[in-house]
């Protein structure tokens, strides 16, 4: 499977960017990429800080066919999100429930799932924030960033690329995909 690739320099959010696109186009899938978000949005209507050089993306496909809850959905997409930081830092990553990235108890990433009915078809927005450069400051929450981690500065391109590859090989497999094998996504 393809993800069409749609990207700006600046939107509001990728997800409600994903959200339209699904609305008036007949695309089933697709990645949607910003340098910049003025209104990037986190779970339970919070803000999420959009930084240059940090990461956002929203990918969107169809889940018409695919058995999960989307409580299982986003332990999916975490993990998958997991196996992308992975690349980049060899230390453990964990999963705090249920849709954050942890690097020694720091946020680096959080994922936003939304849902959209279009003819009878439930797609799947699942948004996407890391941070690789800059970290953002939240109360009473560290966060953390690739760059200081590693020492590497990790281009959004570098990573989108990897990201593409990660879902376009997965998706395909989802429908027959069995979640107790989450551990070997």
């Amino acid at each position: 499977m393809k993800l069409k690739k749609y990207k700006f320099k600046i939107v509001n959010s990728t997800n409600d960017l994903a959200i339209q696109i699904i609305k008036s186009t007949n695309n089933k899938s697709g990645i949607v990429i910003a340098n910049k978000q003025k209104k990037g949005r986190g779970q339970y209507g919070k803000k999420w800080t959009s930084f240059k050089g940090n990461l956002f993306v929203s990918i969107f496909f169809p889940v018409d066919k695919i058995k999960f809850s989307i409580k299982d959905l986003t332990k999916i997409n975490c993990f998958l999100i997991k196996k992308l930081l992975s690349n980049f830092y060899k230390g453990k990553i964990r999963i705090k429930s249920p849709n954050d990235l942890l690097i020694n108890n720091m946020k680096i990433s959080g994922i936003l799932q939304e849902t959209l009915l279009k003819s009878d078809k439930k797609y799947i927005i699942v948004g996407i924030g890391i941070n690789l450069v800059r970290s953002p400051v939240i109360k009473n929450y560290p966060t953390t960033n690739l760059l200081d981690l590693t020492g590497v500065k990790i281009t959004p391109y570098s990573a989108v690329l990897k990201l593409k590859k990660i879902y376009e090989k997965f998706i395909p497999e989802l429908p027959k995909f069995n979640i107790k094998n989450i551990q070997k996504v």
